[in-house]
């Protein structure tokens, strides 16, 4: 049985992965082989110490994980995962350390939402109920995002107008709900309030699927577990403790 390489992603394989071949790696903790882009390269410095690499791009030797942070964090407690790197990497001298998942969650978070800034400065990505909704009803929104905190009626309304868009009603599209709040989505774009936004270009949605889905893998983030966050929100804002969006606030909603 073939065994992919524990390594960088060649020239070539990025090159694949705009075409047809789409580069596998092993996870050195379960064995499984996935898609590269689906999982985290972690790299051995110069130092001999290994860190997170979640864009693939860190020089040296790497090696590849496909499993959450509970799951590794388990694997690094019972000496698995320094195993699995010693076999991965050809290496027994080199130190892991204790905060591994943290710094791999915090990487994964930071991409995610780079990309999205990324996205927003080259006008991919709009923001605000009234613009979405404008776009969903045209059909030009390719993926609809909310943060966690965003209220139950704006996502729905906005869902709605994302399906009408499509030609999709009764098919139960939604968006998707992020891991973090409107303040932190606020912070990475620049914007005040930040609340829904919608990617209107499929290549655009692409590239921010492909990071929000690492992320959310990681850190076992569900769509159950969003809703549950959102659930608490409005029962909050019922009693006067938290506020919901209304329509003038920009929002983030997704749908996989």
């Amino acid at each position: 049985m073939r065994t992919p390489r524990n390594d960088q992603l060649s020239q070539t394989d990025r090159a694949g992965k705009r075409g047809s071949h789409v580069p596998e790696r092993r996870c050195v903790v379960t064995g499984e082989v996935a898609p590269a882009e689906r999982l985290v390269r972690l790299a051995l410095g110069p130092d001999g110490g290994i860190a997170p690499d979640v864009l693939g791009k860190a020089p040296g030797r790497g090696a590849w994980i496909g499993v959450d942070r509970a799951t590794l964090e388990a694997a690094q407690a019972k000496g698995k995962l320094k195993g699995g790197l010693a076999r991965a990497l050809h290496e027994g001298s080199f130190t892991i350390p204790d905060d591994l998942g943290e710094r791999i969650e915090a990487q994964l978070k930071r991409a995610t939402l780079d990309r999205l800034g990324l996205e927003s400065r080259s006008g991919t990505l709009i923001s605000g109920n009234d613009k979405i909704e404008q776009a969903a009803r045209r059909g030009q929104v390719r993926l609809l995002l909310h943060a966690s905190d965003a209220g139950e009626d704006g996502r729905k309304k906005l869902a709605q107008a994302w399906r009408v868009g499509e030609d999709d009603e009764g098919s139960g599209r939604e968006g998707m709900i992020l891991p973090v709040d409107r303040q932190s989505l606020s912070m990475a774009l620049g914007r005040e309030n930040a609340v829904h936004l919608a990617v209107t270009d499929a290549r655009a949605a692409d590239r921010v699927l492909a990071h929000l889905g690492r992320w959310q893998f990681f850190t076992g983030w569900s769509r159950d577990a969003a809703n549950r966050v959102s659930d608490t929100g409005s029962r909050m804002a019922g009693n006067g403790t938290a506020s919901t969006d209304s329509d003038t606030v920009s929002d983030a909603s997704g749908a996989y």
